[in-house]
């Protein structure tokens, strides 16, 4: 996701607002492009392993042996790949939004794979959702150019994105060792939590690996430096399969219990936030928030708020435009 200081296109001010006045390269442009197929990739994932995971539960056996299980894990593997390829082709401001079609192509399938019925609240929570998290990304401030490899080291020592690591491994610890056992299984917040929390780190790791790859597949040969560069590039890869691994874990223990409607709504809006929150802080994007851009970004932050209220009651309430027969007769 670094920015190419020979096209000067390519910054984020005019990417972000291309579709207006600027025109973006070829390398964002195909960025843009995969970022497209992965999210429609990724919303299928979801309802392919649920329906394998019903499969499996009415058959008696293990959802690891249905093939519509591993569909659904491969397209998430394919799918993942792309927004890696995606997030080091376009900045992460353009990329992220379009996970929302994701969530949308995901209720579609739903409806007809799983016969999942979302009724008009939760039809509008969902796209109060969307909407909202596409407002605050497109708010959220602009991030800083990193373009070397010793820009990212200094980026993720400094003290406050440090510290920030340390909470979110701490809360990670907490849900997955006492909270997720107690309340997991009754609170779909629990598993999209830890599974957001997770997703924090993915973003950093897919834009350095590839700033930390220039160097370590580069032609500089053995020196300290490319020492220096092969221990990030292996601790970011390494960092990065564990996220998606605990993440895979706790997504297929969500779908055992709760809607994939409902999960992929909620987390798709928790992970954007926390993403959101990580590159805030690791590319110091808070220092260039205007006064405007923080209005808009507490308005769609309540937007968002409104969607997951209503997509967490849509299964337990349910809105007509009938009048009632009561009602009626006394007219």
């Amino acid at each position: 996701m670094s920015l190419d200081s020979t096209e000067p296109n390519l910054s984020l001010s005019s990417v972000s607002a291309s579709g207006a006045s600027g025109s973006v390269s070829a390398a964002a442009a195909g960025g843009i492009f995969i970022a497209v197929v992965s999210s429609f990739i990724n919303g299928s994932t979801f309802v392919l392993q649920k329906k394998g995971i019903i499969r499996s539960v009415h058959r008696g056996g293990s959802y690891l042996t249905d093939v519509l299980w591993w569909s659904g894990t491969v397209a998430m593997i394919v799918g993942q790949v792309g927004n890696f390829v995606a997030y080091n082709m376009a900045p992460a401001v353009v990329v992220t939004p379009l996970g929302a079609l994701g969530v949308l192509f995901g209720a579609v399938l739903a409806s007809w794979i799983l016969q999942e019925h979302l009724n008009t609240l939760g039809k509008l929570g969902c796209v109060l959702c969307c909407c909202g998290s596409v407002m605050l990304i497109i708010h959220a401030p602009k991030s800083e150019a990193v373009t070397t490899r010793l820009e990212l080291e200094e980026r993720l020592s400094d003290p406050v994105f440090v510290s920030f690591c340390v909470l979110v491994l701490v809360l990670l610890v907490a849900l997955v060792v006492w909270v997720a056992p107690a309340h997991g299984s009754s609170n779909i917040m629990v598993y999209v939590s830890i599974c957001s929390l997770l997703g924090s780190f993915t973003v950093p790791c897919s834009k350095g690996l590839g700033l930390a790859a220039q160097d370590v597949f580069g032609d500089e040969g053995v020196s300290s430096s490319s020492s220096r560069a092969t221990v990030l590039f292996l601790g970011l890869l390494v960092t990065l399969v564990l996220s998606v691994l605990v993440q895979f874990f706790f997504i297929n223990k969500a779908l055992e219990r709760f809607s994939s409607n409902m999960f992929e709504a909620i987390y798709y809006v928790t992970f954007t936030s926390t993403v959101i929150l990580a590159s805030a802080l690791l590319f110091r994007e808070w220092t260039l928030l205007t006064f405007t851009d923080a209005v808009a970004m507490t308005c769609a932050l309540s937007t968002v708020c409104v969607g997951v209220v209503l997509l967490r009651i849509s299964h337990e309430a349910e809105i007509t435009w009938k009048k009632k027969e009561g009602r009626e007769k006394r007219d």
